[in-house]
């Protein structure tokens, strides 16, 4: 098999094993693809991952050959993070694949989107939320995560030339900022990694006392319904009016799809199109916050 696979070729071929499906062409290495063809073999594919029953050995095929020819679009996504100064670039593209790999197994043909269109964001939040998860313990304005960084630069370089830590007026002469700017910053560095919730919280000695974990309290369940209206909110007035319409019909009055249609005399089919397209854009803002 050569370096690039010709998607007219490779359709037209037929495995002559028991590893390939009787109508999906044999790939022997899927990262070798190239991304023009992957495209169209991709579609071929997926098309046939959705009648293949999960676990057989043709299903395994379709699967890993799309996750083999789709990992471009991890290393594209991954790339936009390559600077953040944390966390190793594999575990990037470890965390992305994770999220190829929900995308393939959510895409659907009928979504009248492109794959690529569709797995991207999957990819970006799954990467975002390995950040959001490895680095910051709280969340902090980049304004402060980046001040943090220049303040660990300067108090290096102070300490080497005073041969003692930097006051924070130093530190705030040498980035020429305020103290209340430099102490800010401070604070937020405390963010950056988090304690153990079985530290003892008392003055008891030998760590006896109390524990942080002991004065937790419990989760409401509640607030995560919050943050996700609070965030799709804005989202939502984006929306042109019929979009916003269908959206209230379908999820504030219940109301069927067929029931939808006749109150806008238009089909079902026609509402379903609509329906889906208009969940498509919310989910791929809600992955992009």
């Amino acid at each position: 098999m050569t370096s690039s696979v010709n998607a007219r070729e490779a359709t037209a071929c037929t495995t002559g094993t028991s590893e390939a499906s009787d109508e999906l062409p044999w790939i022997e290495d899927g990262g070798k693809v190239a991304p023009k063809d992957a495209r169209a073999l991709s579609r071929l594919f997926l098309d046939r991952l959705q009648v293949l029953e999960e676990g057989t050995r043709e299903y395994q095929y379709a699967r890993n050959t799309l996750i083999e020819m789709n990992l471009s679009l991890v290393a594209f996504a991954a790339r936009r993070f390559r600077n953040r100064g944390s966390g190793d670039m594999e575990d990037v593209i470890q965390v992305g694949t994770i999220g190829l790999i929900k995308a393939i197994d959510r895409f659907d043909l009928s979504r009248e989107v492109e794959f690529t269109s569709f797995a991207i964001p999957y990819i970006v939040g799954e990467i975002k939320r390995f950040f959001r998860d490895t680095t910051w313990a709280v969340h902090v304005p980049r304004r402060l995560q980046e001040l943090r960084v220049n303040l660990a630069k300067s108090q290096e370089t102070l300490a080497t030339a005073l041969n003692r830590p930097p006051t924070v007026k130093e530190l705030a002469d040498h980035l020429e900022l305020t103290e209340d700017e430099v102490i800010e910053g401070l604070l937020a560095a405390n963010g950056y990694v988090a304690g153990s919730i079985d530290t003892p919280g008392g003055d008891e000695e030998g760590g006896e006392g109390p524990k942080y974990a002991d004065t937790i309290g419990d989760v409401d369940p509640a607030m995560d319904l919050f943050e996700d209206l609070h965030t799709l909110a804005p989202l939502l007035q984006k929306l042109d009016d019929r979009e916003r319409t269908i959206i209230e019909m379908r999820f504030g009055q219940e109301m069927t799809q067929a029931d939808i249609g006749r109150e806008l005399h238009l089909s079902q089919m026609h509402i379903s199109r609509l329906l889906t397209r208009t969940l498509t854009k919310l989910r791929t803002g809600l992955l992009d916050t």
